[in-house]
């Protein structure tokens, strides 16, 4: 029997009184793709970054062609040919391409450019990985940089690539071509890790996939011998409903609320972030939002929460204008709106925060006292807590403690509790396990029922197809079409997010 390229052997990771990782055991072969699956909090990243020199292990062995290999830092795992692809890139937007693929290697400092050019290209032809070597990062779309950051590692002399969430932000067609070249990479010998939350995908590229949790390794099963019931059974422990309602709204509670018109957003040197941007919303109504990333939905959510204000247009909420009023000034009018953004813990949640006090600040913000008491606001995080079956220590445990999952049960729980008329949602599951989006998404649906208006802006196109009433593309900063979703293919979805919209969908909205 052949050797694993890499052996991981009783992996244990305590983080204080936390266990991430407990006795994983996991082989991954030359010219195999293998996916790791598991809820958030099953250790999967805390795996992953001991392999790649992060972290140590307390405990455990992990080998390299059958002998143990100390990684103690990421030079370490580098110099064996590990390279890890995170789901944020690490990259330099103001360098080129090359410039980025050589940071950090001290021989790229020797090699002239025309020649870094060529070695660069080879390494990409080998696996139809193109790019342009002198392009600057901050020029390049998702699909380009994460290009870059996929040559990077091979550059470096890489036989293993993990990549954490590759999709999280591609359209179906970029899919298709990161696929290519994964199964290109695999042909060729390498040995592949993805982490992802997206079942189809898992069973459309991976060839082994093992499944942690609570931090063990549960079972490794040959993709072509299970399904995608059986794994999520493995994941959570029980059996789960894999299916999106899109449930009906009573036609009384079904009411225009949003009318948005002509919102022209200007970034630096006069760019359009949103270029005449309108669409309606009702009440009752889940109206889906996709796009590549950086088409405009951030700018989108700020408009609408009062955090930027738009070179020309309107947004008229229940026939009051809210543009150019200040976010408390919103809130003052009466009209009450819910903003979850993209940046949970950047613009959503003080991370140094407890739970308690960050439901505090908002409740803060949306009163006109000047004192206030947290008896109040511990009563409402216990109560979210309960609700949303967050796991935490203390309604007193610093927010950035928990995990990425329980972060967003905070943050839409406390959102949620103001009783808004109006939730804009952006990207509320990435990240999240299945358990915790399927909750997430009977949330969204109960508050549609209730007679909230919500804009759902996504990035599982599948998800967006499901669970939306329609879908509204943008491209550049400018509506594509507004479609049923109900009567339009992720393939018409990918045409438009790239800006083409020369074809019928059925049902469309000029």
């Amino acid at each position: 029997m052949d050797i694993p390229f890499v052996e991981l052997k009783g992996i244990n990771k305590k983080f204080g009184t936390v266990v991430a990782n407990q006795n994983v055991n996991m082989t991954i072969n030359k010219g195999e793709i293998h996916a790791i699956l598991g809820e958030n909090g099953s250790g999967k990243s805390t795996l992953m970054n001991m392999l790649s020199g992060i972290y140590m292990p307390d405990s455990g062995q992990i080998l390299l062609e059958g002998r143990e290999l100390k990684i103690t830092s990421p030079d370490d795992a580098i110099n064996a040919g590990i390279g890890m692809i995170h789901q944020h890139f690490k990259l330099v937007d103001v360098f080129s391409a090359k410039e980025n693929i050589t940071l950090g290697k001290k021989d790229g400092l020797f090699i002239k450019g025309k020649e870094l050019s060529r070695q660069i290209r080879e390494v990409g032809d080998k696996y139809s990985l193109r790019i342009d070597p002198d392009k600057k990062v901050y020029n390049m779309s998702v699909s380009e940089k994460q290009t870059v950051e996929i040559i990077k590692v091979l550059f470096g002399g890489a036989r293993l690539l993990i990549l954490d969430e590759p999709t999280a932000v591609l359209t179906p067609q970029e899919i298709d071509n990161l696929f290519s070249i994964l199964r290109k990479m695999r042909d060729d010998g390498c040995a592949i890790i993805i982490i992802t939350h997206k079942m189809d995908e898992v069973m459309a590229i991976s060839d082994r996939i093992t499944i942690l949790r609570k931090g063990e390794s549960i079972a490794t099963v040959n993709t072509a011998d299970t399904d995608v019931k059986s794994l999520t059974e493995m994941m959570v422990g029980r059996p789960i409903s894999l299916e999106i309602k899109r449930v009906t709204t009573d036609p009384e509670k079904v009411k225009p609320i949003l009318n948005v018109r002509d919102l022209v957003v200007e970034g630096v040197g006069n760019q359009r972030l949103l270029d005449n941007v309108s669409f309606e919303l009702s009440s009752g109504e889940i109206l889906g939002v996709a796009g590549i990333a950086g088409s405009g939905q951030k700018e989108l959510c700020e408009v609408l929460a009062g955090i930027c204000r738009p070179k020309t247009g309107s947004a008229i909420f229940k026939g009051d204008e809210i543009i150019g009023l200040s976010p408390r000034e919103i809130i003052r009018k009466g009209i009450k709106t819910s903003f979850i953004p993209e940046d949970r813990l950047g613009m959503g949640l003080v991370g140094n925060m407890n739970i308690v006090d960050n439901v505090l600040l908002k409740e803060y913000h949306n009163s006109n006292k000047m004192f206030m008491s947290r008896k109040g606001s511990k009563q409402i995080s216990e109560q979210i807590i309960e609700k949303y079956d967050i796991k935490t220590p203390s309604v007193y445990h610093q927010v950035k403690k928990l995990s990425g999952g329980n972060i967003q049960k905070v943050l839409l729980g406390r959102e949620i509790n103001l009783a808004p008329q109006l939730l804009v949602t952006a990207y509320p599951v990435r990240g999240l396990d299945i358990g915790a989006s399927y909750q997430i998404y009977n949330l969204l649906n109960s508050q549609k029922q209730d007679g909230v208006g919500i804009i759902f802006i996504g990035e599982d196109l599948d998800v967006l197809m499901a669970l939306c009433d329609r879908i509204m593309v943008l491209s550049h900063g400018e509506v594509m079409d507004i479609v049923p979703a109900d009567k339009v293919t992720k393939e018409q979805l990918g045409m438009l997010m790239l800006g083409h919209k020369n074809f019928d969908t059925e049902g469309h909205n000029d």
